[in-house]
């Protein structure tokens, strides 16, 4: 039995409701949804997921709307950042934050639930948002890779335990950094700018080779030019698909192994414009 796990970066929750994003909630209704940029006050939060959980109740993948388990984390600096985790399979435990982080600006950025499959297995489930940085600003590519060096820590606690027999792993959000040429349209004239710094990009090269993590999609698509999961919003970037891979799923290896296929939604970037990411979303066998 598949299970869907989709990640969307939704910039901004309140307006990705304006937008119609509980309609696709409701047609698609991922057993686990992992939401970056939420930036919301928590009742609101709470009232836009109430609406989720209907709209999973009325497609009939839930005996009640209650039935969805809902986990979020608010950042501390209004207007930024925030990542939730929806889940309609059991949720055995949550955390929230990376350890040694304390400031403001690393706050809604990490969450975690461990999650019982429909086979029986407990995953642990990330939802992720790194910063977006400044090649500009020294002040925020210290703060992105303060963050960075904190996920290195916690990516090797969760690799020891999948590969001593624990819980597999899966870390999915907008991790604000396109890996190689293949995740960039324009990858030459990007060389200097954030999100496709050859430092940012040392770091994924850690998480693959050092860490053992797999990106997923990635080892599906195979070594082709894309696809991509954001589009700037200048010009007509997204109606020429000059875009970005920064969108991800990785995975510890037992848990890649069992992944069947994926699917870039570009319907609501350009449909809806309920954000200007497109979600992905993996099956899962498991």
């Amino acid at each position: 039995m598949t299970i869907s796990i989709t990640t969307s970066n939704v910039n901004g929750i309140r307006a990705a409701e304006r937008k119609g994003i509980s309609d696709w909630a409701g047609r698609h209704t991922p057993d686990i949804w992992c939401l970056q940029e939420v930036r919301a006050p928590q009742p609101d939060i709470d009232r836009i997921f109430g609406g989720f959980a209907f709209e999973y109740s009325r497609s009939e993948r839930q005996k009640a709307a209650g039935d969805l388990e809902t986990t979020n984390e608010i950042c501390r600096v209004k207007g930024r950042a925030g990542v939730a985790l929806l889940s309609d399979l059991p949720v055995l435990e949550r955390r929230y934050g990376l350890p040694g982080l304390d400031e403001d600006v690393d706050s809604g950025r990490w969450i975690e639930n461990d999650i019982r499959t429909p086979q029986g297995y407990v995953i642990t489930v990330a939802s992720v948002y790194v910063h977006a940085g400044n090649a500009d600003d020294p002040v925020k590519m210290s703060q992105k890779f303060r963050f960075l060096d904190a996920m290195l820590t916690r990516m090797g606690e969760l690799r020891d335990e999948a590969a001593h027999g624990g819980q597999q792993a899966v870390l999915c959000g907008d991790f604000n950094i396109a890996h190689t040429p293949l995740d960039i349209k324009n990858a030459k004239a990007n060389e200097k700018h954030a999100g496709f710094l050859p430092e940012e990009r040392a770091y994924v090269d850690r998480w693959l080779d050092e860490y053992e993590f797999v990106d997923v999609m990635r080892d599906l698509a195979g070594d082709i030019q894309g696809p991509y999961t954001w589009w700037s919003q200048r010009g007509r970037a997204f109606d020429n698909n000059v875009g970005w891979r920064i969108d991800y799923q990785f995975a510890t290896p037992e848990l890649a192994e069992t992944a069947r296929g994926f699917v870039i939604d570009k319907a609501p970037t350009y449909d809806l414009r309920w954000s200007d990411h497109a979600p992905l979303t993996i099956t899962y066998d498991v």
